[in-house]
């Protein structure tokens, strides 16, 4: 089965499908599934433009609203998880996942659902310590707090997550887990992003959620995104008791832009036998029943229960008996009903409403969900004549309005994460990724290395993939480094100089290592190797004339959409 990863989308669907289309023709391949690791910014209207986290100029409706109206269909099966710059009320109205538009699935807060047999699992949202322990209690309309906050990753995913004890194949996550830099080419990532050393050498940059999600899931691949740009490791995880060890295959990717590396295709065994459509996981459906009495809707601190002897339960794994309850509530049936139902108005760009507000509604979905399985739609707690309820619950479970109980989780017990700082708000946090808004980032840099470098073709990026032989790589296939096994180290190690990842594209007839210098050689190589070329979109616009590169590009007549002064002017 091959499945097309896509780093951040940011709205850019239609370009985006185009490329897969692009792809397999070239490839002769078909695509089954595509995975986008965040940022895919589904905006219906410009009331939800109001609820993303961007500045004001960087505000464009882009495409997704052709997709939510039904003017067009996700022409391949789309799985997403959220980021840091989403229309966050239309994500919430989905907190266990669901059709954000016919064939675009989104995970939810937390989610792990199967295709084909494989199952896949996804992290939406970000790390930020002095929100991690708070519920979720943002609504819409945001204060400029809130507006961040209600992207922040919080710890009752991240334990509903470290409940899954079956294997998983592919887990999504936005930013990264915290020490992945160490397993792959960690030179060649601060060649692209030299911003990123300080945190690098002193193992701060990324999630230690994350890391401690990748260390108990184990999956076979972890795709992220965020941080724009393509870096590939490879970890072998430590023997759990008698199995053996496991490795997974890490991948991020860039956004989708020109001349960038925001796309890859990867073969994932089938299983004989399994459904074709997408289906719920029984396992995660029984631990999201199990820790339902757990959920938060207001933004007191609070821990999750652990073997301490506080606790009268600490342990939510499903059980057999859990796992065939669910089947019975479903009837039997895990397919995943296609009950996509629109509950605002579209975006018309013959009528727009630049006024519009932001709005609140809750999603049939998400109601016909809970209904089943006896959840609660947190959103519609914490919303509008749903407060009262919350407080009201809160309160059967010990808590007040000035502090949470102890009778599950409590604010006195300390952080599971050592190095978490949510008790000091205003105080640096060495685990938070210090660039979480990417236009701040390339606007602080001055363009001085990603802008100006990406202009001139991607040079920059292009100087640090790997030169491999054509006929070696069969489409599709990840280039990865050898797997590094081991716990993220206390100090970093030295830099090593470990094999770049590349992409899986063949090389054109006759292009060569010495005569593709705009896709790029590693320093040192032979100059017999042919460069194997990254599949990136490519414009007139952006090109230089006296490019030598024999890179064929993608003609469309909508060519007047791959324009991206302001994007290359800031890494959004």
């Amino acid at each position: 089965m091959k499945i097309a990863v896509e780093g951040c989308c940011h709205g850019e669907l239609d370009k985006i499908y185009e490329t897969i289309d692009y792809l397999e023709k070239k490839e002769a391949v078909k695509v089954d599934l595509l995975l986008c690791c965040g940022d895919f910014q589904a905006v219906r209207n410009e009331g939800d433009m109001k609820c993303m986290a961007v500045p004001a100029k960087y505000r464009m409706m882009q495409t997704f609203y052709k997709y939510y109206s039904g003017e067009k269909k996700a022409p391949i099966l789309t799985i997403f998880i959220g980021g840091n710059h989403e229309a966050s009320n239309h994500l919430q109205e989905l907190p266990y996942g669901g059709w954000v538009a016919p064939n675009i699935y989104y995970l939810g807060y937390a989610g792990v659902i199967r295709y084909k047999g494989i199952r896949i699992g996804g992290l939406s949202g970000i790390f930020k310590s002095h929100d991690y322990r708070k519920g979720h209690h943002e609504l819409p309309p945001y204060n400029p707090e809130t507006l961040r906050s209600v992207y922040h990753i919080r710890n009752i995913e991240v334990f509903k997550l470290k409940q899954v004890q079956m294997p998983v194949d592919i887990f999504m996550s936005h930013d990264w887990p915290r020490g992945i830099y160490y397993y792959g080419s960690t030179g060649e990532l601060l060649r692209k992003k030299k911003f990123l050393r300080q945190e690098v050498e002193s193992n701060t940059l990324g999630s230690p959620a994350a890391e401690e999600l990748l260390a108990h899931l184990q999956p076979s691949y972890w795709f992220s995104a965020h941080l724009h740009v393509k870096f590939a490791a490879v970890m072998q995880h430590p023997p759990k008791g008698g199995a053996a060890p496991r490795v997974t295959k890490f991948l991020s990717l860039d956004k989708c832009l020109p001349y960038r590396e925001f796309l890859q295709i990867v073969d994932v065994p089938e299983r004989p036998g399994s459904s074709e459509g997408l289906e719920y996981d029984p396992e995660w459906l029984a631990i999201l029943k199990a820790t339902n009495s757990l959920q938060r809707t207001t933004p007191h601190p609070w821990n999750p229960p652990e073997n301490n002897g506080l606790h009268e339960r600490w342990d939510f794994s499903a059980s057999e008996a859990a796992m065939m309850q669910v089947m019975e509530d479903l009837g039997g049936e895990l397919a995943i009903p296609d009950n996509f139902s629109r509950t605002v108005p579209s975006y018309d760009p013959n009528k727009p409403q630049s006024h519009a507000p932001p709005s609140w509604s809750t999603n049939p979905q998400t109601t016909e969900l809970c209904a089943k399985l006896g959840l609660t739609d947190i959103y519609a707690q914490a919303g509008p004549g749903g407060a009262e309820l919350g407080r009201a619950q809160g309160r059967l479970r010990g808590e007040d309005d000035e502090d949470d109980g102890h009778s599950v989780g409590s604010v006195d017990e300390p952080s599971e994460y050592p190095t978490d700082t949510s008790g000091l708000s205003s105080s640096f946090n060495p685990d938070e990724i210090t660039i979480e808004e990417e236009w701040e980032e390339e606007e602080e840099q001055g363009g001085e290395e990603e802008g100006g470098k990406e202009e001139q073709g991607g040079e920059e990026e292009g100087e640090s993939r790997a030169e491999v032989k054509a006929d070696d790589v069969p489409a599709g296939r990840m280039i990865l480094p050898e797997p590094r096994c081991g716990v993220s180290p206390t100090r970093p190690p030295p830099l090593m100089k470990l094999p770049p990842p590349s992409h899986s594209t063949p090389v054109a007839a006759g292009e060569t290592a010495s005569g593709g210098e705009r896709e790029g050689r590693c320093d040192g190589g032979d100059d017999d190797d042919v460069t194997l070329r990254i599949l990136k979109r490519t414009s007139d616009e952006s090109r230089e004339t006296d490019s030598r590169t024999t890179t064929p590009r993608i003609k469309r007549r909508n060519q007047l959409i791959y324009k991206t002064a302001e994007d290359e002017e800031c890494d959004e």
